[in-house]
């Protein structure tokens, strides 16, 4: 069915919320994508552009080319995920540092209801998928016990830290923010994204110049590492749809441990405002939290996590209904 432009306003505002997810070590951006109903058309979309399609930009013309590549559905979900990196990266980051167990405990909220959504999508389970779901939830649980490295601050780590943090940005329960953290790029990255907003509001052409050229060389990385990958999620849901997706579940189980609310702090980090900040840190049950652990507050906000996914599927089968 043809779009019109309130279904790519409705796009724009879901990749909002995936960008909003993609800043956050932890959180999936490709959750969000999976329980909004657009998981699989964008990784369809993104398998359509390659130099095949793109050779027959002469022959067929721009417009023909466009459709083919879904370009209307990539630039308004780009457009949504753009504006919320930008706009939302010092919020979220203000909010995990003065509110850490609410904001913690919706995203719980969000995981929770998210594995129940796909779990329903699994049309059967044999050996294979539950293998699958095993082997998913102890390489992303033993993910968020890796301890994080510095990193060198070169353009080579930059690129690659792109390729690999795309691949898990579009991975359900795989947090793209968590593997840029683990390789010590997370503050970089993040830095690089308010440099750029401060060379622009300031028209300070140096600051702009730094920050586009760190920018460019993270996203060249992340493109490839996109385009590889999303031929391979291509061929797992055609041929393997039900182990893929008892794999993403595993993925989404064990990050669980990442994204629960009450942690002991480790061991601490100096950041790039040279403020003291949690660098490793291990869950605990909220009565051995050093602290208020807030679990009225936190069990309200997981809820209003659960009840955010089962709107969003109630939502998408309206729409579904009314196509």
């Amino acid at each position: 069915m043809r779009k019109l432009f309130p279904d790519y306003l409705f796009i724009t505002l879901k990749g909002i919320a995936m960008g909003a997810a993609d800043v956050v070590p932890g959180v999936s951006g490709g959750t969000i994508a999976f329980i909004s109903g657009i998981y699989q058309e964008l990784i369809d979309s993104i398998n359509k552009i390659n130099l095949s399609t793109l050779k027959t930009l002469k022959t067929n013309g721009l417009k023909a080319t466009w459709g083919a590549i879904n370009g209307n559905f990539l630039v308004a979900l780009l457009l949504g995920i753009g504006i919320s990196i930008f706009t939302f990266s010092k919020v979220i980051t203000h909010l995990l540092e003065t509110h850490p167990i609410l904001v913690w405990s919706f995203f719980f909220g969000l995981v929770l209801a998210s594995i129940a959504f796909i779990w329903k999508e699994i049309t059967h389970w044999k050996a294979r998928s539950i293998i699958a779901l095993l082997l998913g939830t102890v390489l992303s649980y033993y993910i968020t016990i890796a301890e994080p490295t510095h990193s060198p601050d070169s353009y080579p780590y930059l690129f690659l830290s792109g390729f690999l943090a795309i691949i898990a940005m579009i991975l359900p329960g795989v947090s793209g923010a968590f593997i840029l953290l683990l390789m010590g790029s997370y503050a970089t990255v993040i830095g690089t994204i308010n440099q750029l907003r401060e060379g622009i509001t300031q028209m300070n052409s140096e600051l702009l110049g730094q920050a586009i050229l760190k920018l460019v060389v993270f996203a060249l990385g992340a493109i490839l590492g996109l385009k590889l990958f999303s031929r391979i999620l291509t061929w797992m849901f055609a041929h393997h749809k039900n182990t893929t997706l008892a794999l993403l579940i595993g993925f989404m189980i064990g990050s669980l441990n990442k994204i629960w609310p009450w942690k002991e702090v480790l061991e601490t980090r100096i950041n790039s405002h040279g403020e003291t900040v949690p660098f490793i840190e291990k869950s605990i049950l909220p009565q051995y939290f050093n602290g208020d652990p807030k679990i009225i507050w936190a069990i309200v906000m997981a809820l209003a996590g659960f009840l955010v996914i089962f709107g969003l599927e109630k939502l998408a089968l309206q729409l579904g209904k009314k196509e």
